[in-house]
């Protein structure tokens, strides 16, 4: 058979191949190209066509104010979760598996349970005469209540235990897929616990800990209802200050520029984790 036959055969399959993903391409074009070309057309058309939605963003000190906020608070949960993560993921990973498995299903209900619900605990346990703030002053360890709540402090734990789950579950995955004869192997060649840990579990469970990171930074980047209840006015993050430049202050034009930031930030991050760890399995 020629090379021209079997062209011409493999042609109509691949033509058939495209059909499947129309409505795919359909529906991303619909809920996501459509909205993002919309968002960025506003941001630069309203009040006016240009580029002053972007400079007034960048050049006043209130909203450089909140993008700093977002990002260190972004940072910072995303560091403290994968440093309790490790551990945490490690225990599941060499612990007998019923008990792994009880401990993995408190992970997921608590995973499961209603957001709002999470963080109006927070509230109540953060509060001046909260549990945590009333124990530490009968145990003497403090003399009058710490301030937790309505800044960036209750911010961070807060989003911190909202966001372990979802390290800790793709970093669990990675380790279980590690093969334990490696550790034995580091341990035989007189590698410590530290220098086994440093050389080999955690260059090997790198993929799992870009994926959770990634994950958390991402979505700490646009967090709303946890910042809004657990910071302060003073305090506020990048999703809160959008919905009020949109839902208050009627300001399509700066909200939609603000987004469109968040929304560049959050490809460019996920680019770098794809560049660096997309290839590693």
């Amino acid at each position: 058979m020629s090379q021209t036959t079997v062209a011409v055969e493999r042609s109509p399959r691949r033509g058939r191949g495209i059909g499947p993903a129309v409505p795919a391409m359909l529906l991303l074009a619909l809920f996501f190209i459509i909205p993002v070309f919309s968002l960025l057309l506003r941001s630069v058309t309203e009040p006016e066509l240009g580029l002053q939605n972007y400079g007034e963003l960048f050049a006043t000190s209130t909203y450089a104010r909140v993008f700093f906020n977002t990002f260190m608070v972004a940072t910072v949960v995303t560091a403290v979760t994968l440093i309790i993560a490790y551990p945490v993921a490690w225990l599941l990973a060499i612990m007998p598996q019923r008990h792994a498995n009880l401990v993995m299903a408190v992970i997921l209900i608590s995973m499961w349970t209603n957001l709002l619900a999470r963080t109006y605990a927070w509230m109540v346990l953060l509060q001046r005469t909260g549990v945590i703030n009333t124990t530490l002053m009968k145990l003497g360890l403090i003399s009058e209540p710490l301030a937790l709540v309505k800044n960036l402090t209750g911010v961070t734990i807060g989003m911190t235990y909202i966001m372990l789950p979802f390290v800790i579950l793709p970093l669990y995955a990675t380790i279980r897929a590690i093969d334990p004869s490696t550790l034995q192997a580091a341990a035989l060649c007189g590698a410590g616990r530290w220098q086994a840990f440093r050389r080999v579990l955690l260059p090997l469970s790198a993929p799992g800990a870009a994926a959770g990171g990634l994950m958390v930074f991402v979505m700490s980047l646009g967090y709303f209802v946890t910042p809004a209840l657990l910071g302060g006015a003073s305090n506020m993050m990048l999703a809160e200050m959008i919905a009020q430049l949109v839902q208050s202050l009627l300001n399509w034009g700066l909200g939609s520029a603000a987004a469109f930031v968040l929304l560049v930030v959050t490809l460019a991050i996920y680019a770098l984790q794809i560049r660096f760890f997309g290839g590693m399995r």
